[in-house]
């Protein structure tokens, strides 16, 4: 007879139904290719008379998590309800209970990784979490299996579909920020409330998860330095394009060498950042557009690899919930709970992450100044005090009135010496408003 896995989802959202309508559509597909069933025999949600546009039995439904996770029946906990209290309660319950745990839940994650995956193994109770960035992208099965013999030299990845939607919008038709956000908001593709997209806090959960996963340590949330992309003007996108290059909101991690003098870390370290950034035209990154997502990996012995989606959305979502829910039914028919660790910390003491204020980038400004003789010496007086290089500097034409953009292209700098130049541009009396500051990401440094 065929072995079966029974499931206990918690959560009836868009991705909690999501899992469920797939389960049942495709119980023979998965029974083909697994060798065993998946059936839901519970399932807390907060209103079971809510018509879901598919059926769902009453026996099966319940109103609270805890009905779900000590239910002796369920083999494997489901975790779809997003938030970080009661979710973190339910998947630790679980796991005490010696039950393997699915979740999609970055901002869980990232706020209390550390914690779950140390009770995953204190319980030998799995923790699985694929659904958790970029969706239906295989990505962190990527780097915990498939590269598992890389060292990971950089990872740069497009991790929010809002805010890439809004910024293929902005190039392909000109238009402003804060027009195209009042039309995704309106077609469904932003929220009410924006701020956790285009304040690049949601691609900061999801690259926090990348980067402790690759050098195996546990980055917390306050090591990742966040930028959003509020400060993108339609001109940005604008020069951007005429210098060859694409605007996109990046999850950066990557390796940054030891600097001479710096006697705190003394060896090399990691910058883990999410900031909007000039990507090359001839890079595959630059040509991601809309709502998909994409991450590029390099890797020390594979090179550079690229993995290409949709990163969120109901059934890409649940496509890597199921390929979690495989893993985790297989482990449990061949009593393999920790084939896999959720997480293996092997870095500890080897690595840091290194503040933003120590990492140097090349650089894109834009200046507001009066047009009048004498204001690029003037400009290019305080670079060149703070030893910055001007790579090159042209005013755009089109421009007229008392007040015009110039764009600076910089070489290599400091975060913090660049910041400190820019302040002190900024207080220039021939200088209006607060200077623009995009980063150049050369893409082939690791």
């Amino acid at each position: 007879m065929m072995q079966q896995v029974n499931l206990g989802l918690l959560g009836g959202g868009t991705v909690g139904g999501a899992v469920f309508a797939a389960l049942s559509e495709r119980a023979e597909l998965l029974a083909a290719r697994l060798g065993l069933r998946l059936s839901v025999v519970s399932m807390a949600v907060r209103d079971p008379g809510r018509d879901r546009g598919f059926h769902i039995p009453a026996s099966v439904l319940a109103t609270d998590w805890k009905a779900v996770v000590h239910n002796p029946n369920v083999h494997v906990v489901v975790e779809l309800m997003g938030g970080t209290t009661t979710s973190r309660e339910a998947i630790l319950a679980a796991l005490q209970h010696g039950k393997p745990v699915v979740t999609a839940n970055k901002a869980l994650l990232s706020a209390h990784g550390e914690e779950l995956f140390a009770a995953a193994r204190t319980h030998r109770a799995n923790l699985y979490y694929e659904a958790s960035v970029a969706g239906g992208i295989p990505v962190i099965k990527i780097l915990r299996e498939s590269l598992v013999g890389n060292r990971t030299l950089a990872l740069r990845g497009i991790v929010n579909g809002t805010c890439n939607y809004i910024l293929t919008r902005m190039k392909l038709e000109g238009a402003d920020f804060a027009d195209v956000l009042a039309d995704a908001q309106r077609l469904g593709f932003a929220e009410a409330d924006p701020s956790l997209d285009i304040d690049g806090h949601d691609a900061a959960h999801k690259t926090g998860i990348l980067a402790s996963i690759a050098h195996g340590f546990w980055v917390r949330p306050d090591q990742v330095h966040v930028e959003g992309i509020r400060l993108v003007s339609r001109i940005d996108i604008q020069m951007a394009e005429r210098l060859g290059y694409t605007i996109k909101l990046l999850g950066v991690v990557k390796n940054v060498p030891a600097r001479a003098g710096k006697g705190r870390h003394p060896k090399p370290g990691i910058l883990v950042a999410v900031y909007p950034a000039l990507v090359r035209n001839d890079h595959v990154l630059a040509s991601v557009n809309h709502a998909f997502n994409a991450v590029a990996v390099r890797g020390d012995m594979v090179g550079e690899t690229l993995f290409y989606g949709r990163g969120a959305g109901g059934n890409p979502t649940a496509s890597s919930v199921l390929s979690d829910l495989a893993d985790a039914a297989l482990d449990l028919r061949h009593d393999s709970h920790d084939r896999v660790p959720a997480f293996v910390p092997h870095a500890r003491g080897k690595a840091h992450v290194v503040p933003m204020a120590e990492a140097a980038s090349r650089y894109y400004v834009r200046l507001t100044v009066i047009d009048r003789p004498g204001v690029f010496a003037r400009v290019a007086s305080v670079l060149g005090a703070a030893k910055i290089g001007i790579s090159s500097i042209f005013q755009p034409e089109g421009h007229e009135g008392e007040a015009v953009p110039v764009i600076l292209m910089l070489h290599d700098a400091p975060h913090a010496v660049l910041q400190k130049a820019m302040a002190r541009i900024a207080r220039l009396p021939a200088v209006r408003g607060v200077p623009t500051v995009l980063r150049v990401e050369d893409t082939d440094e690791g």
